[in-house]
């Protein structure tokens, strides 16, 4: 089943069921008023979701519209909750070298994770507004998974066990803010900014044998500017989900709707390329001694686009331009 959300001038837009092959949609707000009514109500709901999501796969629903992904919010445009992990351990040992701090205690065993803002998603094809170029802006391509109701001491099986829907993300980053941050003991705040989402949410069965181990075993192909900027597998998790939701609900419980990222998609392999920009230039000062990529300015395009062994998209395209704000 395929879930997005359609701007129609409210915080929590229309809810949309969207066929498999992402080409026809039918509005759900008559079942759910909001897809996170949907993960609040979701045993109850589910079984007549899933019977429109085969209705509409088999091409049996005449009322069905064509799918326009331009007209897509985030899925969940807020929710309750948002923390996103550092779970691929070669792109984190690069940020240390990045950031010149010392090595995170116990980083092999145990998940590194933020808390970020959950009240204002962006949309896959929403221009991203930001203050100033020389704040370093940096794209981050994730997977991520959204969750049912999760217990304090969740082992990693039964958080597993809770996930519900699968997205995918762009996690925004403002480098020239994260090395201050990081060493104040606080965390990211002002260094985070919105994060995007592509415009489909994904129960786990769509992906068939590409989640499997708590993993989205799928390259993410990133273009910036139209030229290939990298296309790191999901599958080199040092942390499963399981694994990070557990972290998440060790000492407090989650609401439905909780959404847990991967943090950057990283491979060992250098042939893949990279899902940011600060993991490229600090392969580029390991290699070459300086980094030579520039950080993004105004009027760049970012592309993501997670990718099926079959060549579909199952979470759709994230494609958009940064602007400049205007402070609104």
């Amino acid at each position: 089943m395929k879930l997005a959300s359609y701007q129609n001038g409210q915080p929590d837009g229309c809810p949309m069921l969207v066929s498999r092959d992402l080409s026809s949609t039918v509005d759900i707000s008559s079942i759910v008023p909001s897809l996170l009514y949907a993960l609040l109500h979701w045993e109850s709901v589910l079984p007549q979701l899933q019977q429109l999501s085969d209705e509409l796969n088999r091409g049996l629903l005449a009322y069905a519209d064509a799918f326009d992904a331009a007209r897509c919010m985030a899925p969940l445009p807020r929710t309750f909750q948002w923390c996103d992990a550092s779970a691929f351990l070669n792109h984190g040992r690069l940020m240390e070298r990045a950031f010149n701090t010392p090595p995170i205690p116990d980083f092999d065993t145990v998940p590194v994770m933020y808390q970020g803002a959950s009240d204002d998603f962006i949309g896959a094809q929403s221009d991203v507004a930001l203050p100033d170029e020389a704040l370093g802006i940096d794209f981050e391509g994730e997977f991520g998974v959204i969750t049912g109701p999760v217990p304090m001491g969740a082992t990693a099986q039964q958080a597993l066990a809770a996930v519900r829907l699968l997205v995918q993300l762009n996690d925004w980053s403002l480098r020239a803010l994260g090395p201050r941050e990081m060493k104040s003991g606080f965390g990211f705040l002002q260094a985070k900014p919105s994060t995007s989402f592509a415009p489909v949410a994904v129960t786990p069965d769509e992906l068939g044998n590409a989640w499997k181990d708590g993993r989205v075993h799928l390259d993410l192909a990133i273009t910036w500017n139209g030229t290939a900027f990298g296309h790191p597998n999901g599958s080199e998790m040092n942390f499963s989900f399981g694994e990070l939701i557990a972290h998440a609900a060790r000492t407090r419980r989650l609401s439905s709707g909780t959404i847990i990222g991967s943090g950057t998609v990283s491979n060992e392999a250098r042939d893949v390329g990279s899902a940011c920009i600060a993991e490229r230039r600090v392969i580029e000062i390991l290699d070459h001694g300086e980094a030579h990529t520039e950080f993004m300015r105004f009027g760049d395009r970012v592309r993501m686009q997670a990718c099926a062994s079959d060549g579909t998209l199952p979470f759709g395209v994230i494609d958009q331009q940064v602007v400049r704000s205007d402070g609104h």
